[in-house]
């Protein structure tokens, strides 16, 4: 019983997608959210290599 509580709001979350959502709406959002996480992915790559780089080549010594 435990199984199926544990399930259950998954299953509902599921079913209200399938008939609320129409599949374009569900995957332009999908996409968007991609987007936005593949900018901050590499915004925040850029920064920590621009780090590494300051950190092995002496920046920030006085």
């Amino acid at each position: 019983m435990k199984a199926l509580l544990r399930f259950f709001p998954i299953a509902f979350v599921a079913l209200f997608m399938t008939l609320f959502l129409t599949s374009c709406e569900l995957v332009g959002d999908i996409f968007k959210g991609g987007v936005y996480t593949g900018v901050i992915l590499v915004v925040v790559g850029i920064g920590v290599v621009i780090w590494l780089v300051a950190k092995l080549f002496g920046g920030g010594r006085s």
